[in-house]
């Protein structure tokens, strides 16, 4: 008889997600397994429950939460020596990892893919001493994440970020950064409006925003969106539902194992990780290959 951990974020997504969680344990456990739940508190709760979990008996998890709740599980798993799998029931704001990877949202498919038990292996990305499940960012509104209270986000969705996004961009009023890259893909020093460290396709909401990325591949996928008037950057942002923003000349988009990103002229520059505070630059940036083990449908 297998044993579940249900790690959720209580204050992830809307307050239905509560019920659904409660409706999936006993779903769960009408099907034999024996169930436990842990909801989360504070910043890396659920990394700590799942290494205790991990430590313990349990022979799978599933979590409850947006992409940061799935990055501090994600974090928890490589610091544990027993790599138990995951299963991911998107319930945030913006869940750019679950939506990449199509889990099924209903209680019965997800049910159903947990009892088919078919795995792969995903790569994480890493920064400096934290870890991302899908992206690690910099520059113009990579901040807004963080910025957007919970409540409000409970409320309007994903429209929380876009109307935060719409109110700062007069305040920015898109001032570049200087910055200098260097990988083994691509040297240099750019004044950019921001760049991003993608695992995954799908960033912000935009499905196409780093077209080719592969969460298997063992590569990280580079965006840079270089500094730009305002007409270019209205063309660019257009172009990311088509995934054609990567050919404008003011974009360099590329895949590397590793990338150290450097500010310049003093600049005071945050990296936002899977939507929260991640410290400053400079960053370390480096994909960790088949890190994380995830329960996905048995078509993928």
């Amino acid at each position: 008889m297998q044993k579940v951990k249900v790690i959720c974020n209580p204050s992830s997504g809307r307050q239905i997600m509560q019920k659904k969680v409660d409706f999936l344990c006993n779903s769960l456990i009408n099907e034999g397994y024996i169930v436990g739940k842990f909801n989360t508190k504070g910043k890396n709760d659920a990394m700590y429950e799942t290494i205790k979990t991990c430590d313990e008996d349990w022979d799978i998890i599933v979590v409850s939460g947006g992409d940061g709740t799935v990055k501090e599980v994600a974090k928890g798993i490589t610091k544990s020596k027993r790599k138990i799998p995951v299963a991911i029931l998107s319930s945030g704001t913006v869940n750019d990892f679950a939506n990449y990877m199509k889990f099924p949202k209903d209680i019965e498919g997800f049910v159903k893919m947990i009892k088919d038990g078919n795995t792969i292996d995903v790569d994480l990305g890493k920064v400096n001493d934290e870890f991302f499940i899908n992206v690690a960012a910099s520059g113009l509104l990579t901040d807004i994440g963080y910025r957007v209270s919970p409540d409000v986000k409970a409320i309007f969705g994903k429209m929380a970020y876009y109307m935060e996004g719409l109110k700062e961009i007069p305040k920015s009023k898109f001032r570049p950064i200087r910055v200098k890259f260097d990988s083994e893909e691509y040297r240099g020093e750019e004044n950019i409006l921001l760049f991003l460290v993608s695992n995954t396709a799908s960033i912000g909401g935009f499905r196409k925003a780093a077209p080719d990325a592969d969460v298997s591949d063992g590569l990280l996928d580079v965006i840079i969106i270089k500094k730009s008037e305002v007409q270019d950057i209205a063309q660019i942002f257009l172009s990311i539902f088509r995934g054609d923003h990567v050919n404008h000349p003011n974009v360099v988009y590329f895949k590397t194992k590793n990338i150290r990103v450097e500010a310049l002229e003093d600049e005071d520059i945050t990296i936002d990780i899977d939507g929260e505070y991640g410290g400053k630059l400079p960053g370390n940036y480096e994909v960790l290959p088949k890190a994380f083990k995830i329960i996905v449908p048995k078509e993928k």
